[in-house]
């Protein structure tokens, strides 16, 4: 496989130097998703971007409104701001974000790191977005609202295998942004997009770029294995400091979290999707944390040698390299050396598929497993349990 370096895009501050954290991703190929429309777009309303009259309400209000599930993801896709007005409406909605994290200096003495990142306020008394490893480890969070007020945060809830993460402020009447429903079906490859955040730490507000969307439905896969997948490819110019911050369409809607870059490419940059934010950023301000189906297997894409070599009776699907003991697929019967080839009659030909095919379900739904042993094909109802911490 062709690998690629990424980078995450937090700013860390040492005194008056800023160096750029790393973390470093193997691109992955991976499908965009088509998952099915939902309706939290189709039931809002044509409304002006520049009207805030919900503004004034608590996240439980407007939840309880009738314009969908998500409080806020609004507009229609068609609108269109000119650029004045994207600065205007999305500007006041995007924070910095500072972070104090206590390290070990020479002979074991406390020494003070800051690192800086970027946040979208998504409701008016005070939750912001950002990514996960913008304030993981961190002991102090503070942000600056557009106008310059500075606020301590504290952690909401945090998820690192999307890396995403929620804070709040204690502020009320706050802008905040609007989320675009199954950003990947909306989007387009070379609609124009545009990125938004703290660049290097930069005073005097965020900093902006434009630029298309390069490609819909990437993955990356991070060192310790974990992958951030259907992410939005862009080559608006994201920069370290970028790490949380929009990445918005013409209509001033957020269609992705800027999370990473290719360190050794030109203009390639990724973004978390809405399709993945939403849900995620739900449970996480309703829970504090993410809970997720769990089928309990280790799984290897099968390719023409893997067959070859474990004598398979498919040159597709995927091979159980391992199960959970006690997990919803060693109860189901599913053992090493099986090869799943669909799951509820959808086809299922790499890992990357059976995740996020496993991921688009709840715990507790069961699901017809089709699969080969040997050269026999099997089926099982496998009722998916809950993922460990």
């Amino acid at each position: 496989m062709h690998k690629l370096k990424y980078v995450l895009i937090v700013v860390l501050l040492i005194g008056v130097g800023v160096l750029g954290t790393t973390a470093w991703y193997t691109l992955t190929e991976q499908p965009a998703s088509d998952s099915p429309a939902g309706t939290a777009l189709e039931d809002s309303s044509s409304t002006n971007p520049s009207d805030n009259s919900s503004s004034d309400q608590t996240i439980e209000e407007v939840a309880d409104s009738d314009s969908g599930d998500i409080p806020y993801v609004d507009l229609e896709i068609g609108t269109k701001l000119s650029t004045q007005e994207l600065v205007q409406e999305v500007g006041p909605a995007v924070v910095s974000i500072t972070t104090e994290t206590m390290a070990q200096g020479w002979y074991f003495q406390p020494v003070p790191e800051e690192g800086a990142g970027t946040g979208i306020i998504v409701s008016a008394d005070g939750y912001i977005v950002t990514n996960y490893h913008v304030i993981e480890g961190a002991d102090t969070i503070t942000v600056t609202l557009s106008d310059g007020k500075t606020y301590e945060a504290t952690v909401e809830g945090s998820d690192s295998e999307t890396d995403l993460a929620v804070v709040d402020i204690e502020a009320t009447n706050l802008s905040y942004l609007h989320f675009l429903d199954n950003a990947l079906e909306q989007l387009n490859p070379l609609d124009t997009v545009v990125a938004v955040g703290n660049a290097l730490a930069l005073s005097g507000g965020p900093t902006w770029t434009t630029g298309v969307v390069s490609n819909l439905g990437r993955s990356i896969e991070e060192s310790d294995g974990t992958v951030l997948y259907d992410l939005i490819q862009t080559d608006a110019a994201i920069n370290e400091g970028n790490s949380g911050g929009p990445l918005v369409n013409m209509a001033g809607q957020v269609v992705g979290i800027n999370t990473a870059i290719a360190s050794d490419a030109e203009n390639i940059g990724f973004a978390i999707s809405t399709d993945t934010a939403i849900p995620v950023v739900e449970s996480l301000i309703e829970e504090g944390k993410v809970t997720r189906p769990w089928l309990g297997v280790s799984v290897i894409t099968v390719t023409t040698s893997i067959q070859r070599n474990y004598s398979l009776a498919t040159d597709t699907g995927v091979l159980v390299a391992r199960l959970s003991s006690g997990s919803p697929a060693a109860v189901a019967g599913l053992r090493s050396g099986d090869v799943i080839v669909s799951i509820d009659g959808q086809q299922v030909d790499t890992a990357d598929e059976l995740q996020l095919e496993v991921r688009s379900h709840q715990v507790g739904d069961t699901l017809k497993i089709t699969y080969w042993r040997g050269q026999e094909q099997k089926e099982t109802n496998v009722t998916l349990g809950q993922a460990p911490s």
